[in-house]
């Protein structure tokens, strides 16, 4: 089975790129299927691919697990065709990471090591999202699923064991700092959030702390927008009224997930000129983006982005790089543990097949053993028959191999065949396994990835 991981994040591609192969929570599932019908390019006679995508501000990406060679080029044709970018535009910002590249950046990402914010936490949840998306859509299989589980089960480790979330900077935090560099108190200005989920719960908590003269949240539904303003003491309006009062606020923090721009370059001009120029303070937290670009262009406009907000969130990252060494060890072992537990499943078909085969074998000499005794062979005699034919039908795969091989080939054999029949030994304990108990040992890796258990 081969991993892969494409996608592009704030490490590889501007804000400006990331907004563009986003992928609204609504089109993931139509995306998969359609990813999946590109794979096999319509045939039933191919096997669709394990995938999930993941889409953050931060980060775009896609994970597959296939049968075949995993095509970096098939796959970053496909993000680039979805969304209307030319290839040769997209595939520079592009990672492709194979096998246990794949897997380790998994883990990572999961424990905020790939994150902006050293060590958040919301890109769990985010994971979690993706992978019960990718289950509804039915793209998720047994390796994606072993894989993800492991992931949670490593990044909960991570937090656990290690320090890594300790003194972190949030987006949020950031975004106070920054207004605190415009305003001299921020006690003194009315502040408005546009949107009302977890990033504007976490800005709105870090700006109520610091007791400002108004808090507003304008939301396009009114209960939950009415819900937030009342856990900090504020008031919400219709998202409607936007135009009309923008002017009223000093500060503005957005984050929607409106596919296009709620903010234009028009609107802005008419507040600050209402406001007879007096400065204000924009941060824009959504990917893709709810302000204009050209709005930052303004004067007395400050206008902010994620990646804006991320060299002041970076700047409390040395502090905590004895937990990033602890937090990278944990993740190379669970890495090593995952890509064994990888190279083992290859092998259970294998073993499915020479158990059939023998099985075959088994009864074509029952059979013919039965027939002896029906017509009154001695019954030793039958016995004796019966475990000749099966001893030769069972070692006459290897003895043909060690005929027809040569040189390095013949010599592996050998070592191979020697260890199996040693000194004519039965199986460790003095007792040849049965079966049955043969089956079900090449049968527990399905077990395992029923129960989603970790090889912890």
């Amino acid at each position: 089975m081969q991993l892969l991981t494409i996608g592009i994040n704030h490490h590889t591609a501007p804000v400006a790129l990331r907004e563009r192969v986003a992928f609204p929570l609504e089109q993931i599932k139509p995306a998969l299927a359609l990813f999946k019908e590109a794979w096999t390019g319509g045939k039933r006679t191919l096997s669709a691919p394990e995938a999930a995508i993941l889409s953050t501000c931060n980060r775009t990406e896609l994970y597959c697990a296939t049968d075949a060679q995993a095509s970096r080029d098939s796959a970053v044709e496909w993000l680039s065709h979805y969304h209307g970018i030319r290839a040769e535009e997209l595939a520079p910002h592009v990672y492709t990471l194979p096998q246990s590249e794949a897997v380790r950046h998994a883990f990572r990402v999961a424990s905020g090591l790939d994150s902006m914010v050293l060590g958040e936490t919301q890109i769990v949840g985010q994971m979690k999202t993706a992978v019960r998306t990718a289950t509804e859509a039915g793209a998720l299989g047994t390796y994606l699923n072993q894989l993800f589980q492991r992931t949670f089960a490593v990044a909960k480790e991570v937090r656990s064991s290690t320090e890594i979330g300790a003194q972190s900077v949030s987006m949020a935090a950031a975004a106070v700092r920054l207004a605190q560099r415009i305003f001299d108190k921020i006690a003194n200005q009315r502040v408005l959030f546009i949107g009302a989920g977890e990033m504007i719960e976490l800005c709105a908590a870090h700006f109520a702390a610091q007791q400002p003269r108004e808090l507003v949240v304008a939301n396009r539904t009114a209960e939950r927008g009415r819900y937030v303003a009342e856990r900090f003491g504020g008031k919400s309006i219709p998202l409607s009224e936007l135009p009309a009062r923008m002017h009223e606020f000093d500060i503005i923090v957005s984050c929607t997930a409106s596919t296009l721009p709620i903010i234009g370059l028009g609107a802005v001009e008419r507040a600050v000129k209402a406001r007879r120029h007096r400065p204000i303070f924009m941060v824009d937290l959504a990917v893709p983006r709810d302000i204009e670009a050209e709005v930052g262009q303004l004067e007395d406009v400050f206008l902010y982005t994620v990646d804006d907000l991320g060299t002041i969130v970076r700047e409390g990252n040395a502090s905590r790089q004895a937990a990033v060494a602890q937090a990278e060890t944990i993740i190379e072992t669970r890495v090593a543990n995952f890509m064994q537990w990888l190279d083992s499943r290859s092998i259970v078909p294998v073993i499915r097949h020479m158990h059939t085969q023998a099985d075959a074998l088994r009864r074509t000499e029952l059979d013919r053993a039965r027939k002896m005794l029906a017509r009154g062979d001695d019954p030793s005699a039958v016995l004796e028959a019966l475990s000749q034919a099966l001893t030769n039908k069972l070692i006459h795969g290897p003895t043909h191999a060690l005929n027809t091989s040569s040189g390095e080939s013949r010599d592996s054999l050998i070592e191979l065949m020697s260890g199996f029949y040693r000194h004519g030994q039965p199986a460790r304990g003095g007792e040849a396994p049965t079966q049955q108990a043969s089956v079900q040992a090449s049968n527990s890796d399905e077990s395992s990835d029923a129960s989603g258990s970790s090889d912890r």
